[in-house]
């Protein structure tokens, strides 16, 4: 039987709010469904709130039920530290990490670094979810994610950063198209080609809107895109080019599919990327290493590209 910390009163709203009413809570769990009922009608009476809205077709989750799930998600994340960091102690390279990474990094950086992973400690388990710098933030202070490794962090006061740096705005272009060959290029100069830009859903599109809105509005109208895969993939297969990071390229600048062009001009904004965790948190020393060499499978990647520039 496997050790279970977490108090079974959250597991069992955090099961009936996962699979949508008590039965299947029960099946999940291989508890009763009448103790199941019965706990979180007990915790209900205690507190003077409803956790579930109890309808035909099954249980909905309140405000309220929905704080209990993500306690249970904390506790159950502190959990997996304490087992984590208790291996570690008896000097077995055990761990169970997740990270968050931006889209652009998954055919670079995070293989990379997932491959010296599997080399130095290949009984430690690496999960990576896909999010934006928003998603980063509310998953470290959630405790979702243990590390993000993010574009344009905002500040926190419970966001530590381990390892940061800050990325001039590039234009990225095919090294037959036409501005390939500038030294730098001009805003201006992007928006009188096909270019693809990303979505609201990511700052550096914030950004560039509140500093130089025209560029969304005069011109050829451009591809917008919240996946900067897409984005690279429009770039080197197409005509279109794009602004964006060396870090968000950077496999396509090493292998010459693209070339990276500075940009020029007056308040044009830079962005930084950043390897983070939550500062409230107390992690396992396994999670320090891995942010470790995260930040420095990210810092060896940046340099190869500006090595090649």
């Amino acid at each position: 039987m496997s050790l279970q910390l977490t108090p079974r009163g959250l597991q069992y709203i955090e099961a009936v709010a996962e699979h949508g009413s008590i039965q299947a809570a029960s099946r999940s769990v291989g508890i009763a469904a009448s103790a199941i009922d019965r706990q979180i009608k007990l915790m209900e009476d205690r507190l003077g709130v409803l956790l579930f809205d109890r309808m035909t077709t099954g249980m909905s989750i309140t405000p309220a039920g929905e704080m209990f799930v993500v306690l249970a998600r904390r506790w159950r994340a502190d959990e997996n530290q304490i087992f984590s960091d208790i291996k570690k102690m008896q000097g077995v390279d055990l761990g169970h990490i997740r990270i968050l990474a931006m889209d652009s990094l998954v055919n670079g950086l995070v293989p990379r670094f997932l491959a010296r992973m599997a080399a130095s400690y290949p009984r430690v388990r690496i999960d990576v979810d896909v999010g934006t710098p928003d998603d980063a933030v509310i998953a470290l202070e959630d405790g979702k994610c243990d590390i993000a490794l993010a574009f344009n962090l905002r500040p926190q006061r419970d966001l530590h950063v381990v390892w940061s740096t800050e990325l001039p705005l590039y234009c990225v272009a095919r090294p037959d198209h036409a501005l390939a060959s500038s030294k730098n290029v001009t805003l201006n100069d992007v928006r009188n080609h096909a270019n693809v830009v990303q979505s609201r859903a990511l700052p550096i599109r914030r950004i560039l809107e509140a500093r130089h809105s025209w560029m969304f509005s005069n011109g050829p109208p451009p591809v917008v895109t919240n996946s900067l895969q897409l984005l690279k993939h429009l770039a080197v297969e197409g005509n279109h080019v794009a602004l964006t990071s060396e870090m968000d390229a950077a496999p396509e600048l090493l292998d010459g599919r693209l070339v990276g062009i500075s940009v020029s001009g007056i308040n044009i904004p830079a962005q930084s990327i950043s390897v983070a965790i939550n500062s409230r948190r107390v992690l396992p020393r396994m999670t320090m290493m891995v942010s470790d060499i995260l930040a420095d499978e990210a810092q060896a990647m940046l340099e190869a590209v500006r090595a090649k520039a």
